[in-house]
């Protein structure tokens, strides 16, 4: 009995000493799985598991309590998909905000939307390093040339010999074809589905099913660079349209434009490209036409299309100037070609003939226009000319 007895009691100790080890190994793999999961990684290649058993209690502990793992999972995964979308932020278009406004059931709303925003791409002046020519004037266009009408003397010259694209310029080249055919001025002209601008998907107040005369539509192209009258006009020339550009082109040789070409009678396309040089020669022939003069002049023109009325504006702001006296003016613009213009003017009772082309800016033209006149005003015309042409074969000024 004592035997006994004392056999439980030595036995007591043992038993104790065991559950004691039993929840210190728990305390360790709970505290082990509530650390982040790379220490608990460090731990294991640091201390290896010592028996069996305490793998086994391991796996069962992994079992129980798998949410702390999980979680430490879950904000990997995130921070992996974070970086991932911060990479594709950065190749991504600059987005910014712009407001719209609009109307619905006679209600006016205004919202904010969240837009790609996509650089213009430079002009062919641009990529060509046209705008990296000095100049005295500080001209924002890559090409400028002012010649004395009467002698053809050059006064200014940067780049003029440079092949860029002219834009709306054709239509001075245009007008002078459809005056050459000699086709009647009143005769109908339809606008129809053929007349759109499938290139640059540029719009039109001239809406398919219009008519008018060909003078009208003449007038609208020189003065307001209507770009549908003058597809219209050239759809309607004896053999149609691929033999109205060849017109063009030999009318372009016939004037000794060596470095032009047209492909079509808008300049919607910039492939009707051109020289300073050899654009002078074109404003001068166009010149010779009265009708050409006085529409490209006009400051502003109504027309009736048989639907509605339309009152066109000049796109040259500097014919409402009256300290301006211009003889024929024609202006262009499309991306490739930046802002175009090309002058007849008289300035201190001297003709003039101005090409300005790839100019950057809304109205940099017409401001580099102003400086010509300026310098010319203070007597730059009597000065040794400015070249300063890339290939003039000097440093240039």
């Amino acid at each position: 009995m004592k035997s006994d007895k004392f056999l439980s009691l030595s036995l007591l100790p043992s038993s104790v000493v065991s559950t004691a080890l039993s929840v210190a190994v728990s305390v360790a793999i709970s505290a082990t799985f509530v650390a982040p999961v790379s220490a608990f990684a460090a731990s294991q290649d640091a201390t290896p598991a010592k028996t069996a058993n305490a793998k086994k209690v391991t796996k069962k502990a992994a079992k129980a309590e798998p949410a702390p793992a999980k979680v430490a999972k879950k904000a990997g995964a995130a921070r992996t998909t974070a970086a991932a979308a911060a990479k594709d932020d950065d190749a991504r278009p600059v987005a910014k905000k712009r407001r719209v406004s609009y109307t619905m059931n006679g209600r006016h709303h205004t919202a904010v939307r969240r837009v790609a925003f996509e650089p213009r791409q430079p002009t062919v002046g641009q990529a060509f390093g046209l705008h990296e020519t000095p100049d005295s004037l500080m001209l924002r266009s890559g090409v400028a040339y002012v010649v004395d009408q009467n002698t053809l003397e050059p006064l200014f010259d940067k780049n003029s010999r440079a092949v860029v694209p002219i834009a709306s310029i054709s239509k001075l080249m245009t007008a002078m074809v459809v005056l050459d055919s000699k086709a009647s001025l009143s005769e109908p002209i339809e606008v129809t589905d053929e007349d759109r601008d499938y290139e640059k998907n540029t719009g039109s107040r001239l809406s398919v099913g219009s008519v008018l005369s060909r003078e009208d539509m003449l007038h609208i192209a020189l003065m307001a660079s209507e770009n549908r009258a003058a597809a219209a006009l050239s759809r309607y020339y004896p053999g149609g349209r691929p033999a109205f550009i060849a017109a063009m082109n030999a009318k372009a040789k016939q004037l000794g434009m060596t470095d032009t070409h047209f492909e079509n009678s808008t300049g919607l396309t910039s492939h009707n490209v051109s020289t300073a040089r050899d654009l002078v020669k074109m404003v001068n022939a166009a010149y010779q036409y009265p009708l050409i003069r006085q529409f490209s002049t006009d400051r502003s023109y109504d027309v009736f299309t048989g639907k509605r009325n339309l009152a066109y504006n000049s796109t040259n702001a500097l014919v409402r100037n009256a300290s301006w006296d211009i003889g024929l003016q024609k202006t262009g613009f499309i991306n490739e070609a930046g802002e175009c213009l090309v002058m007849q003017t008289t300035i201190h009772n001297r003709p003039m003939i101005m090409v300005l082309l790839d100019s950057s800016g809304k109205y940099s033209r017409f401001a580099d226009a102003t400086r010509v006149r300026t310098w010319l005003d203070n007597g730059g015309a009597d000065q040794q000319p400015h070249i300063t042409s890339a290939d003039a074969g000097g440093p240039g000024t």
